[in-house]
């Protein structure tokens, strides 16, 4: 028997990404500008060498160059930009985020479920929760604080009392059908595994957001995800199936 304990997972997104900075790979990806403007950018930011190749290597992996199976759910939330360009940024930016790092989703879903019910949380209640899946440490909590920072920097949430205090934002409503439905892939896609469409409209890795449509519509005409009614429950929305 391999007593070995499992590694943590690993984290991925160390970095803080402003919110320009995902919004220029955003257009980068979507073949609207020069793909200097991100080395523009981080030359005005004055990175150091280590800290700009983990910072390129962040946003690569959010837009300019996800995992094979996530290119073609990049390629669809770019196609939703093009078709409709005055929908929420930081809403693109954060369905790439939560899908092609776990940690970004991690810190998003314990940052909203821990402000539901005050609208608030300490920084140190979500490192406590991290350290249950990530190992405690001082790696794990400075790349909580960047997540947290990037968040902010999106709109989603305010940090207070010099970054020990988070304080959720009003949600930003999204109207748009094939937004909805590219967000709720993205945190099937997270979770790894089919949600409940009543719950949708709270999870809390989406809580910066809300779905204001029929989610039960959205889901059913939507081509890349399917309805599955199990007993006597409320239908789940998952993936379809190849």
């Amino acid at each position: 028997m391999n007593n070995t304990p499992a590694a943590a997972p690993r984290i991925g997104f160390d970095r803080c990404i402003p919110l320009d900075w995902a919004t220029c790979a955003l257009r980068v990806r979507a073949g609207d500008q020069d793909p200097q403007a991100i080395e523009t950018l981080l030359d005005a930011a004055g990175l150091g060498m280590p800290s700009r190749t983990k910072t390129r290597s962040v946003i690569n992996g959010m837009w300019l160059d996800p995992r094979t199976e996530l290119v073609a759910f990049a390629e669809r939330g770019i196609g939703i930009w093009h078709e409709s360009p005055e929908v929420s940024v930081p809403a693109l930016c954060w369905g790439m985020a939560i899908t092609a790092y776990p940690f970004f989703g991690k810190v998003a879903e314990l940052v909203g479920r821990l402000t539901t019910i005050q609208g608030d949380c300490t920084a140190a209640e979500v490192h406590r929760r991290l350290a249950e899946t990530y190992g405690e440490g001082e790696v794990t909590r400075r790349a909580a604080n960047r997540v947290i920072q990037t968040q902010a920097s999106w709109g989603t949430c305010e940090r207070v009392d010099k970054g020990r205090r988070v304080i959720r934002k009003p949600p930003t409503a999204i109207t748009n059908e094939a937004l909805i439905a590219w967000l709720i892939e993205a945190a099937i896609r997270y979770t790894g595994r089919a949600i409940s469409v009543s719950g949708l409209a709270s999870a809390a890795v989406l809580y910066p957001f809300r779905l204001d449509q029929s989610l039960t519509l959205v889901v059913s005409r939507s081509p890349t995800l399917e309805l599955r009614s199990e007993g006597s429950g409320a239908p789940l929305a998952m993936l379809q199936s190849r």
